[in-house]
């Protein structure tokens, strides 16, 4: 497979993008999501060939069902990013030059962004809408699982983009074989950035593979820390919301901590995780507590692979700790720098967990489940980075763009 013409048009495209206003991309943004609503019925119908392809006791199943509700969310975030500033043309930095020329530090789009995910076909309208309100043009390797829904919304998108004579080019929809995987990975000269969103073992095989340059995103292994100053009030409900909220996404609770002070607590805590019968991988001291409590078919002994597990699903594990040092020190060995919790009343045992962990997100007493871009007031994201470079937690408009200078004069010449 030679899928070099099909990045040479993407870039191609993506030089037409410079040219359109912030008003005409607004207007686009608006009929696309017109379009996720009107078009609703087609979508539905291609998301289910999908889904009828997948077990349903998946964990992926729920992050590859579409339903109206969800294409009605989908298009109030592509709304509310057409409302956004648009990130391109800020000047970051300005300065004159000892000999008079004024140098200046301008946000500019990337060009062509590639995204590499799996089943989630949600992340088809939020990477479009991202992109093109930055300026840039999106090439999407989606996964098999997903591809008739990606298909579909794709073409919707794709009818939008020909209504306002837009090339449609500037988002293109790659096969979901691996050949085309690998060829994006090596599509040096055509693609400027890529980002991977899906599985710890994805994202791994693209940062290992790829010749272009790599922001990780998605792989989510959290914890909440449940201090000896926690309120349980508190703590229960933000262990159950953390947790069971949605249990497919990335910044799902997948281990509690609990100071070992606080163990007679345990069942309070955990009580309303019955509901939604979340399985517990519990440690010696935990399981004891809970044993008798808890229902004895959701309660399991934990063994050391139930740590530092993205579970994706209603299952959870519960690590006892004897100190908050202790605490942090599990967090960085089995975390991935994702969204990391403490519940604690004393602000300055939280100003020390806040300080020393090594997160994207870190929250006192408020759960994981809000790192999200449209929670952190960014619209809709294309990511949660986990890596430290360019772009760290929700990547929405600003973190799509990067930047040159520019430098006018009238004639200087360099004298030293």
């Amino acid at each position: 497979m030679d899928l070099n013409k099909v990045f040479a048009t993407v870039q191609e495209a993506s030089r037409e993008l410079l040219s359109l206003s912030d008003k005409e991309i607004n207007q686009i943004l608006l009929a696309v999501a017109d379009a996720a609503l009107a078009k609703s019925d087609f979508i539905l119908a291609e998301n289910k060939k999908d889904l009828e392809r997948m077990d349903p006791n998946d964990p992926k199943y729920d992050r590859l069902k579409l339903t109206v509700e969800r294409l009605q969310g989908i298009a109030a975030d592509t709304r509310n990013v057409a409302t956004l500033s648009s990130p391109v043309g800020r000047t970051l930095k300005e300065h004159t030059h000892p000999q008079g020329m004024r140098l200046r530090k301008v946000s500019v789009p990337f060009g062509v962004i590639g995204i590499i995910y799996e089943a989630r076909p949600n992340v088809s309208f939020d990477v479009f809408s991202l992109c093109l309100k930055s300026g840039n043009a999106c090439i999407l390797k989606g996964g098999s699982d997903a591809d008739s829904s990606n298909r579909a919304i794709i073409s919707v998108i794709h009818e939008v983009l020909e209504h306002f004579n837009i090339n449609p080019h500037i988002v293109e929809l790659l096969p979901a074989d691996r050949e085309a995987t690998a060829e994006l990975l090596n599509a040096r000269g055509y693609v400027d950035l890529l980002i991977p969103r899906g599985s710890s073992s994805l994202i791994n095989f693209v940062r290992q593979n790829a010749t272009i340059p790599v922001i990780e995103t998605g792989a989510g292994i959290c914890h909440t820390f449940f201090d000896r100053y926690g309120d349980v009030e508190k703590g229960a409900a933000i262990i159950n919301n953390a947790k069971t909220r949605r249990v497919s996404v990335c910044n799902a609770l997948d281990c509690l901590l609990i100071d070992g002070d606080r163990l007679n607590d345990l069942p309070a805590l955990c009580a309303p995780l019955q509901k939604s019968n979340v399985i517990i991988y519990a440690d010696m001291y935990a399981y004891n507590a809970l044993k008798g409590s808890y229902p004895a078919e959701l309660l399991k002994e934990a063994t050391e692979e139930d740590f530092g597990t993205e579970f994706l699903d209603y299952k959870m594990s519960i690590k006892t700790v004897q100190s908050i040092r202790e605490a942090i020190a599990h967090i960085q060995e089995y975390g991935s720098k994702h969204s990391e919790c403490i519940v604690t009343e004393d602000k300055t045992r939280a100003e020390w967990f806040c300080r020393d962990v090594d997160a994207a997100c870190v929250y006192v007493n408020v759960p994981t489940s809000f790192t999200d871009g449209a929670q952190f007031g960014l619209g809709a994201e294309i990511g949660i980075s986990t890596q430290k470079l360019h772009a760290r937690g929700p990547m929405a408009l600003e973190e799509l763009t990067t930047y040159k200078w520019i430098v006018e004069g009238e004639g200087q010449v360099r004298k030293r």
